[in-house]
Parts: C-alpha cells; sequence; structure tokens
C-alpha cells in the first residue's frame, strides 16, 4: 500500500497554518513549479501534487478530516478497504466518502443520523457567506508606491425589507402541513440490513418546518437582493503579480445568521 502524501510538507507549512499561510505557500509553490514555467521533468507531477494538497488544506471541512483521519475521501485511515462487494447492487468502491456516506446511502437521513452529529441540525447551523474574487489591473506607479483604489462589484445582500426573512412584512409563515412543523418526514424502509426508519428532508418546506404564503415582493421570498456596490481599499506599495488583497465581511451573506463572506482582490 503506497505510503500518504503529507500534504502540510508539500505546502512546506506547519501543521498548524493559518489559511493565509497556506495560500501564501500555495501561490509561491504555483510560480515556482507551474509547467509553463518550470521546465525541469518532475515539475508538472509536483505541480500535481501542489494543487492537490492545497485543495484539501484550503478546505476547512477536508483538511479537519485528513488532520484526524490522515485522509480525505477513502477509508485508508481504518485500512484498506476498497471494497467491491455489492449488497443489492450497491458498490462500496464507489464511495470514496466517509463512515456516515455508507449509512446514509442506505437510508437517507436516517436514525443513524444521529450517532453522526444529527444532520438537521447541523444544516441549520450558521454558515459563512461566499467569497467573492475580483481581478484588477493597476499601473506599474500604483505597484511601486501603493494607494488608494474603489471598484465597483454586484453581490447579493440581505433584503432590507424583509431583514431576510423572506417574508412579506406583517405578514407570517404558517406550520408546515406535511412534516408538521417538524422539517422531517418519516418512513419505513427495507435494506439489506433489515428494516429501518430513513428519515428524510421534508420535501415541501425543504427542511424548514414553515411555509411562505406570503413572500416579501422585494426578494421573491429568498430573503436575499442583488445589489451594486462600491468598494474602496488600500494597494500597499510594492505589490508584485497575483498579490491578493483580502477584505474582510465584503462578501455575500451568511446562512443562518453566519457571518459574510470575504472578498479577494
Amino acid at each position: 500500500m503506497p505510503g500518504k502524501k503529507d500534504y502540510y510538507e508539500i505546502l512546506g507549512v506547519p501543521r498548524n497554518a493559518t489559511q493565509d499561510e497556506i495560500k501564501q505557500a500555495y501561490r509561491r509553490l504555483v510560480r515556482q513549479y507551474h509547467p509553463d514555467l518550470n521546465k525541469d521533468p518532475g515539475a508538472q507531477e509536483k505541480f500535481k501534487e501542489i494543487n492537490e494538497a492545497y485543495e484539501v488544506l484550503s478546505d476547512p471541512q477536508k483538511r479537519a478530516q485528513y488532520d484526524q483521519f490522515g485522509s480525505v475521501g477513502d477509508f485508508s485511515g481504518y485500512g484498506d478497504f476498497q471494497g467491491n462487494w455489492q449488497p443489492g447492487g450497491f458498490d462500496f468502491g464507489d464511495l470514496g466518502r466517509n463512515f456516515e456516506d455508507i449509512f446514509e446511502s442506505f437510508f437517507g437521513d436516517s436514525i443513524f443520523g444521529d450517532l453522526f452529529g444529527r444532520r438537521r441540525e447541523r444544516e441549520k447551523a450558521p454558515r459563512k457567506g461566499q467569497d467573492l474574487r475580483y481581478d484588477i489591473n493597476i499601473t506599474l506607479e500604483e505597484a511601486a508606491f501603493g494607494g488608494n483604489k474603489e471598484i465597483y462589484i454586484t453581490r447579493l445582500e440581505t433584503c432590507p425589507t424583509c431583514k431576510g426573512t423572506g417574508v412579506e412584512p406583517g405578514t407570517s409563515p404558517i406550520k408546515c402541513d406535511m412534516c408538521n412543523g417538524t422539517g422531517q418526514v418519516r418512513n419505513m424502509r427495507q435494506t439489506p440490513f433489515g428494516q429501518f426508519v430513513q428519515i428524510t428532508t421534508c420535501p415541501k418546506c425543504h427542511g424548514t418546518g414553515q411555509i411562505i404564503t406570503n413572500p416579501c415582493h422585494e426578494c421573491h421570498g429568498t430573503g436575499k437582493v442583488r445589489k451594486k456596490r462600491k468598494i474602496e481599499f488600500k494597494i500597499p506599495a510594492g505589490v508584485d503579480e497575483g498579490y491578493v488583497i483580502r477584505l474582510p465581511g465584503e462578501g455575500e451573506p451568511g446562512e443562518n445568521g453566519g457571518p459574510n463572506g470575504d472578498i479577494y482582490i
């Protein structure tokens, strides 16, 4: 069985590196090993390793799984479980994910969901908004001496009329009659392991437990509207091509009370 790749070693960062440190190391190595710039025979393979490492370490969820199990998306942390067994036509080899995914492939959001952190609660947890990217060209003078800059972007924002609820002001949503406000529906399901209770997200209210009968006239029930905004920022002196400026909180709004995303310029 081949040895595991150390993604931290590939990027040359410590295991407690911040996301900014990981990004900086990635950009530095990309410039060094990009096949268009580096004609060394091993550069292309090294470039692939760098991208593979960055894909995992730049994603908080994948990084946490890698830190815990030493891999992402396989069972090698528990042994060489590649699996060609196919009970009832099911191929474990196609999973390539984690233990929770096995049960969900059989049972959906089943009673086993309680053992894995309660999926519905996880879906309702605050989530950071989408990050945005904006590319600009600057003059040689701006690169050398820095200066103030402004751009105009179009982004999603919390609807000012309904405050993100999606409901027309003065009205309220009603309890979903399909799930009785629980956001989940239960069904008995026969599986290769016997009969189980399958708990799935309610298809009518999409897990919210509520139905909006009078959607907001401005956002049409989405809770978000698209707005054009002027963004001002400062270019530091001495920047080089590929330099990235992060503007915290200037991205799109978060979900369930989560923070806004960032803008990367």
